[in-house]
């Protein structure tokens, strides 16, 4: 009956919110694991009452899991049973009394400018050809843009078509933003769209499904390059820049984008539209890098903070 039920559900979120498949997957990992937790109490999503449900979520906690995971895993529950409520599955919402843990958000990852310019100095050293050119549009399009991985890989050609010197990105739940691009970056996608074909299926419908996309892939069933096989690449680069230890990954490289903006002046709201964050709160994690700025500002521009 629960996987019935948890089908039912991300069939109404695909349909009726445009949910992407990362979020399906998303949500479906954590409905059924909580759903393994309730079974071994003897339980399931039809008949679980609400210490039912707090004791599945307190194994989280025995199990060493973060209070972020499990804020996650109860957003996902409740939004399941508020489904189950309407389509009058249950009667009731087990899920309404309890308190969601306030997990201490963490400061992203932050790579400096020194770091990113050695990223770029490693890509000037590989050997030329194909696989250079892609991977210096790939890293120039993520850091100038401050895509997400997902957003980067998946770029359809069409992307580029709709106002000079823009690359219009669709993201989650299929909203459209538009942002602007660098000199450089048009000249690195430029010149690797001379070398694009390298990269595309012979022939069939594996081309036919690649052709769409800015960067295909021979062999990846989605047509396009996987987040995976990109994070692998990246790992390579940073490595060979001397950043091995550093575990950079792509959303580091949207990190950067977004706080070195903020670091060089830009506001909050415009950088919330370059990262297409819905909700500007998801952004002010990254003002923490205006505070030795603001400080400065005081410290140089502030009449009574001079010394005599």
């Amino acid at each position: 009956m629960s996987t019935l039920w948890v089908d039912l559900f991300l069939d109404m979120m695909a349909a009726e919110r445009g949910a992407s498949p990362h979020t399906l997957d998303a949500y479906r990992r954590d409905l059924e694991d909580i759903a393994l937790r309730l079974k071994h109490s003897g339980s399931d999503y039809a008949t679980a009452q609400t210490p039912d449900l707090e004791d599945a979520f307190a194994s989280l906690a025995r199990d060493g899991l973060s209070k972020a995971t499990a804020a996650r895993r109860l957003s996902a529950v409740r939004r399941f049973y508020k489904f189950l409520l309407r389509d009058g599955l249950r009667a009731d919402n087990p899920s309404l009394p309890m308190k969601s843990p306030k997990a201490d958000r963490p400061l992203p990852k932050v790579l400096s400018v020194g770091d990113v310019d050695a990223l770029f100095r490693a890509i000037e050293v590989e050997e030329d050809g194909p696989a250079k050119l892609r991977l210096r549009a790939l890293m120039e399009l993520l850091y100038a843009c401050g895509l997400r991985v997902s957003e980067l890989v998946s770029l359809p050609l069409k992307a580029f078509a709709r106002a000079e010197r823009c690359v219009l990105i669709y993201g989650k739940g299929g909203k459209e933003r538009l942002v602007p691009l660098t000199d450089r970056a048009l000249d690195a996608i430029a010149d690797y769209r001379k070398v694009r074909d390298h990269h595309m299926p012979k022939m069939g419908v594996e081309r036919r499904r690649a052709e769409r996309f800015l960067f295909p892939s021979t062999s990846a069933k989605t047509g396009h390059l996987t987040r995976e096989r990109f994070a692998q690449i990246l790992q390579d680069l940073s490595n060979k820049a001397g950043l091995g230890g550093r575990n950079i990954s792509p959303h580091t490289l949207r990190h950067a984008f977004a706080t070195h903006l903020l670091a060089n002046g830009a506001d909050l709201r415009s950088v919330q539209l370059l990262l297409g964050h819905s909700d500007v709160s998801t952004t002010q994690i990254y003002t923490h890098v205006l505070d030795a700025r603001l400080k400065n500002l005081v410290y140089d521009a502030h009449p009574l903070a001079q010394s005599e």
